[in-house]
């Protein structure tokens, strides 16, 4: 399956005499990642082009037939089954004509529709949006000239899309910058040439010591400007006039046109030139930081030239910020077009995987809860990532929660529309080779399914920390939606006691991480309370919700009347808010005994992640015999219980016996950051991710 690419006839696809269509179009080949099912067609009399996928259309002379027609109907006949898509590069009236061949079209604007054949009329352009797949402009002027006068169910049209010009950023040595100012373009008055023509004059005569280089020709317009600074250049290749920008130090783009985009002072900018640019058209898209000339005459630019002259240190901030704001970089553009390829292709993409599983791309999409402002920053999921960062993968996060509260629209009420269309141009951009969802539930399955379509290579698995029993079934809900889509689904209740048809579900036991769990309790000599219990009515709601009961608030009360002499310290009950973060520890740190409570009944092997930070900052932990996860420890590592009264007695005796308590705390710490710590258990999810028959510790207690 192919992309065909089809040039304007007479488009010069040569290092001769490239245009800037050429320039563009060679440039996105070179590093697209579907480079290799690209051929660029067009009609030169060159011989060498730009590059090796080139197809050169061989036309015949004669006075009869039209050269353009010629040029369209042997094309056509290039065209096989292979082909899936068609790229066309500024002939509207070429679309109009191809769409015969029933292939999928997009077409290219780098002039002002309005002034081409093919898309002058309201009727035209509402056919061309029609037949195309997309329509590409390069700046959102020539956008807006093709919007006018349409109506608006066709201006809000998702086919319609901008992506500029580009070209590779270069470091330079702005040192070496000379006393030089340039002018690159045909010499006319619609460049704006007689205007920086008759300024240029005037500035050399005031600054002997400034020189400026002309770089173009114009056979049909002729003005003389001498003077013996001023060297005209005549036409030089591309590079040479790369090379001329790296030294100038103003670069004056002065059209008195509306310039669609400008390329001149795009490559100005991307070699760190001050540049002045009239407002004319696309132009004022091509810079990031520059000068734009409010009146376009000769006294207007000598003054802007001067005020750079007289003020180097405004020269020298104007290159810098040109040079280190430049996005309009080859890669970044090339991205954005390949996205639109992924999304109307429909071959699958293959990348080179690792053999291995060293140093891999990893997209990790869960709630990383930025909005919370750190107050949930101790979160499984942090955990978690610093685990697949340990093992010296390459990770980029997606914090999903977080896109869909910022994106919110009448629209898009839940800001899904946004997260989606986000996550797909992630993946395109990125190519990960394991895409990691907790609790990502705004996902769509539509998403992942066209995610594996396109990209069968990567490997998909999801994460779920909640209890997913009988009592919670809105839980299980969630996990099952995305089951038979994932490589590998992990969660922290025993799989077989909720009775998945899925066999690839694996127990995942809650993590601890060493920058986050970093106390060791119980080296603590003094102690404000006896026993800590902390719950909350949800972690992203921070505050008790008025009303709400909880089981464990019950037992709580019961278990402090029957326990005398020992100092609860309590949270989340009783009107005592929850407490977070840095409080958490705090308060954490001031007690002897950590009780470890999960809503509802003991569910097999499920604790809530609580149960991790308790253990992992050094607490001596209590935890129901019925949850089977005293199982993975020793007697001397941590303490179960079997009831109320059992519960009672052992905070009791734990809580005066400091020596035998703090060496409970210490094995049980120790044995946690040996077995389950984060890059243990990142690891555990990659392997099973990919297969790989590799036994770790809480295994053999599950299966």
């Amino acid at each position: 399956m192919r992309i065909s690419i089809l040039l304007p006839y007479k488009e010069n696809y040569s290092p001769e005499y490239p245009g800037a269509v050429s320039l563009f179009v060679s440039s996105m080949v070179r590093i697209s990642k579907f480079k290799k099912k690209i051929k660029v067609y067009g009609s030169t009399n060159y011989k060498k082009y730009l590059t090796k996928n080139y197809v050169n259309i061989s036309l015949n002379k004669s006075l009869f037939s039209s050269q353009t027609k010629q040029y369209i109907n042997n094309f056509i006949k290039t065209q096989n089954n292979d082909v899936e898509l068609i790229e066309i590069h500024n002939r509207p009236n070429y679309a109009l004509q191809l769409v015969k061949l029933k292939k999928k079209i997009v077409l290219y604007f780098h002039n002002d529709p309005n002034t081409m054949l093919g898309s002058k009329t309201l009727s035209e352009k509402i056919r061309l949006i029609d037949l195309c797949t997309n329509i590409i402009f390069n700046s959102f002027w020539s956008k807006n000239q093709f919007l006018m006068d349409l109506p608006p169910q066709y201006k809000k049209s998702q086919k319609l899309l901008v992506i500029h010009q580009s070209i590779n950023k270069k470091k330079i040595n702005l040192e070496k910058k000379q006393k030089l100012i340039s002018f690159v373009g045909k010499l006319n008055s619609a460049k704006g040439y007689d205007i920086f023509g008759k300024t240029i004059i005037k500035i050399l005569n005031k600054y002997p010591d400034w020189c400026a280089n002309v770089i173009g020709d114009e056979p049909r317009e002729e003005f003389n400007f001498d003077h013996k600074n001023l060297n005209m250049l005549g036409f030089k290749k591309h590079k040479d006039v790369l090379s001329n920008f790296e030294k100038t130090s103003i670069a004056v783009v002065c059209s008195r046109w509306n310039e669609p985009f400008g390329r001149t002072s795009l490559e100005a900018s991307s070699r760190g030139c001050g540049v002045i640019i009239s407002n004319r058209g696309g132009l004022p898209e091509t810079i990031t930081n520059g000068i734009i000339l409010k009146n376009l005459n000769s006294k207007s630019l000598f003054i802007e030239i001067e005020k750079l002259i007289m003020n180097q240190n405004k020269l020298k901030k104007l290159q810098v910020d040109s040079i280190n704001n430049f996005i309009l970089d080859d890669n970044f553009i090339s991205k954005k077009i390949d996205h639109y390829r992924v999304q109307n292709l429909p071959f699958k993409i293959n990348f080179n995987k690792s053999k291995d599983l060293t140093n891999l791309k990893i997209l990790h999409v869960t709630n990383f809860n930025e909005r919370h402002n750190g107050r949930l920053f101790y979160n499984s999921g942090r955990r978690i990532n610093n685990g697949f960062i340990r093992l010296n993968h390459s990770v980029l996060e997606l914090s999903d929660r977080d896109i869909v509260s910022y994106s919110r629209k009448l629209n898009d009420l839940k800001g899904s529309v946004k997260l989606n269309n986000k996550l797909l141009d992630i993946v395109s951009n990125y190519l990960p080779d394991l895409i990691v969802f907790g609790h990502a539930d705004l996902i769509d399955n539509s998403t992942i399914e066209f995610i594996k379509k396109k990209y069968p290579d990567i490997k998909l698995c999801q994460w779920f920390l909640d209890r997913m029993d009988d009592e919670w079934v809105k839980n299980k809900d969630r996990f099952i939606k995305k089951i038979d889509l994932m490589d590998a689904n992990f969660c922290t209740t025993e799989p077989k006691s909720l009775k998945f048809n899925n066999s690839f579900v694996y127990y995942m036991p809650n993590c601890v991480d060493q920058s986050l769990e970093k106390l060791r309790i119980y080296n603590n000599n003094y102690y404000k309370s006896d026993v800590f219990f902390a719950m909350s009515h949800g972690v992203h709601r921070g505050v008790l919700k008025k009303g709400k009961i909880d089981a464990r608030e019950r037992l709580i009360k019961k278990l402090i009347d029957i326990t005398p002499n020992v100092k609860f310290d309590c949270y989340g009950l009783n009107g005592n808010q929850p407490i977070w973060s840095d409080d958490f520890l705090n308060s954490l740190s001031q007690n002897k005994i950590g009780l470890n409570l999960s809503q509802g009944k003991s569910s097999n092997f499920y604790s809530s992640d609580r149960f991790s930070q308790l253990i992992g900052n050094g607490l001596m932990v209590m935890i129901d015999e019925k949850t089977k996860i005293g199982s993975f420890f020793q007697k001397d590592e941590i303490v179960t219980y079997n009831n109320i009264s059992d519960l009672s007695e052992k905070i009791i005796k734990y809580s005066y016996d400091n020596k035998k308590r703090k060496e409970i705390a210490k094995k049980g710490r120790d044995k946690y950051f040996k077995y389950f710590n984060s890059k243990e258990i990142a690891d555990f999810i990659i392997n099973k991710t990919f297969s790989k028959n590799k036994k770790y510790y809480w295994e053999k207690f599950i299966y």
